[in-house]
């Protein structure tokens, strides 16, 4: 029972640091208001809007700008890409000239080769038709 009375005299003593109004005694740093006429008030509510409304643009432009520079850099690397691509069809394109000059070449020389052949072989049946009409002519006589 001495704990409980005890306690209700500090409970009591220390009431006033628990309530909740405001025990501030200097007016200077005490929250003032400042009354203004209608006309002004519109003014300051219509400027708190326009900044309020000013930061959210400026939010939302940030973030198109973002995007824009995100759009920029994968547009860059699809330049890339296709100018690598590109790059690579044109040295196939050169390997193939080749390919086809030298398979040009090597027809024409085979076609050499196959005249060369056909002369041969021209000569060799002449030689052996004049051969045989000698041979038949030192027979007779």
């Amino acid at each position: 029972m001495k704990k409980l009375m005890l306690l209700m005299s500090l409970v009591l003593v220390t009431y006033s640091s628990f309530s909740q109004t405001v025990t501030n005694q200097n007016p200077i740093q005490a929250d003032t208001i400042v009354p203004l006429k209608v006309p002004t008030a519109k003014l300051v509510i219509k400027d708190l809007l326009k900044g309020d409304g000013a930061i959210i643009e400026l939010e939302e432009l940030q973030k198109v700008i973002i995007l824009t520079n995100e759009k920029i850099a994968l547009k860059d690397t699809i330049i890339y890409t296709l100018n690598s691509k590109i790059t690579n069809l044109d040295y196939i394109i050169k390997q193939k000239e080749e390919q086809f000059k030298l398979e040009r070449e090597k027809s024409e020389s085979l076609l050499k080769e196959i005249k060369a052949e056909r002369r041969k072989t021209f000569l060799y049946k002449v030689g052996t038709y004049v051969g045989l009409v000698a041979t038949g002519v030192l027979l007779v006589k």
